[in-house]
């Protein structure tokens, strides 16, 4: 399903989000505060606007996903590799931060794939992920369940793929609460957690930072 809507991926998301997608990006990779030439793993890069955007603040960026024709599609120069977000082939410690982009809805668990955020980072990295959300004001929440159930399947289906943009609203149901998402987070390993709500609450900032091991 995603090799077949990466050709217009990136038209997609930015038509989708009103282009809003583009800074809450740049706000994830701020929240990372690791030093220039850090070594930042993107999990589920897709095209690699996140890869594009870690270069560009003289970070060392490396795209993973599962999706050959996303990798295919991708424009970046970080280096890519097809690989599951569950089992990444990079040793313990390899990496001083990760980024995700709107892939939590997409992993069978989400514990599991925390727990591998945990593994790659060194103790006092930093993780970023973006994901869709929903606003906590009534009237929003409202507005925002007919744009994203109703119109994106309507537009996806028009430009892109209509399979594939009607699933992306219908997985939200994999995402858990609020609370239990960042209790998850929190039990793989990582302290300092934080939930920032962007677009009005349409999506969320989720970061942290891997705990170090106790003295021995």
């Amino acid at each position: 399903m995603f090799d077949s809507i990466a050709p217009r991926y990136d038209f997609m998301n930015r038509l989708l989000t009103l282009g809003m997608d583009i800074g809450w990006r740049r706000k994830a990779v701020d929240a990372l505060e690791v030093a220039a030439g850090s070594v930042v793993l993107d999990i589920a890069c897709g095209t690699g606007d996140f890869c594009r955007e870690l270069e560009s603040r003289q970070l060392t960026a490396v795209g993973l996903d599962v999706s050959w024709g996303m990798l295919r599609a991708a424009r970046t120069r970080a280096p890519l590799i097809q690989a599951d977000g569950l089992r990444l082939p990079v040793r313990d410690g390899g990496a001083l931060g990760v980024t995700c982009g709107f892939a939590l809805r997409n992993v069978t668990d989400i514990e599991e794939l925390f727990a591998e955020f945990a593994r790659v980072l060194l103790p006092g990295g930093r993780v970023a992920v973006l994901e869709v959300s929903e606003p906590e004001s009534p009237v929003l929440r409202a507005g925002h369940s007919i744009y994203f159930r109703k119109v994106v399947p309507l537009i996806g289906g028009l430009l892109s793929d209509r399979r594939a943009y009607r699933y992306l609203p219908e997985s939200t149901a994999y995402l858990p609460a609020t609370a239990d998402l960042l209790q998850l987070i929190g039990r793989a390993g990582f302290d300092c957690v934080e939930r920032t709500p962007l677009g009005l609450g349409a999506a969320q900032l989720i970061t942290a930072t891997r705990r170090h091991p106790p003295p021995r």
